[in-house]
């Protein structure tokens, strides 16, 4: 059974930094994607950063320059270091893994940026 456990979330104001780590445990192979979605009061749940096998990335307009997602394959881990945070970042921030087609998706973890 797969796992993927969030964690980094809090509240910080407006300027500041966060950190965001997603670790995907147990019989998970072939990964083909990592991704942050994140889903703000009253809107639809949103694609933030996704990073492929390859290495490339794909960003949201809104957090281009601001954010930045890694990974670590050999601990099939996805990093999200946000910026320069804006009250409009505010949401729970899900993490996504595609491993051979199949997306599993973490329980979400809590930002709160306060202006």
């Amino acid at each position: 059974q797969v796992q993927v456990v969030e964690s980094g979330g809090g509240l910080v104001q407006a300027g500041g930094s966060l950190g965001l780590s997603c670790a995907a445990s147990g019989s998970i192979r072939s990964i083909n994607a990592m991704g942050w979605y994140r889903q703000s009061p009253g809107k639809q749940r949103e694609l933030v950063a996704i990073i492929i096998s390859g290495g490339n990335t794909n960003y949201a307009d809104s957090v281009k320059g601001r954010f930045t997602i890694s990974r670590d394959n050999a601990k099939n881990t996805v990093y999200l270091q946000m910026n320069s945070l804006k009250s409009e970042d505010t949401g729970v921030y899900y993490c996504k893994i595609v491993a051979l087609n199949y997306a599993y998706w973490g329980q979400g973890t809590q930002v709160t940026v306060s202006s």
